[in-house]
């Protein structure tokens, strides 16, 4: 038996509690409301999700500004740890 083609299909997923940001109400998989008010400088590339040790996400953007406030998850005022970051 010869394989002479094979067409590969996936599907994939954010592995998180929601996909929705709490802090600007974005889908996670979406750019983060300061992205899209900047369509000019293209900061989509950076415009990433984070995940705390709670495991609660939210665009890199806006965790970053709430951090600035306050040390804690916006979700369950733990203190903020990341747990990981990027694409």
């Amino acid at each position: 038996m010869e394989i002479k083609r094979w067409n590969a299909v996936a599907l994939w997923a954010w592995d998180m509690e929601s996909d929705i940001c709490a802090i600007c109400r974005n889908n996670n998989m979406e750019l983060c409301i300061e992205c899209q008010a900047d369509q000019d400088s293209k900061m989509d590339d950076s415009c990433t999700v984070t995940w705390g040790i709670c495991n609660h996400a939210f665009h890199y953007h806006c965790i970053y500004r709430w951090l600035k406030n306050r040390n804690t998850c916006p979700l369950d005022n733990r203190e903020w740890e990341y747990q990981k970051y990027g694409h």
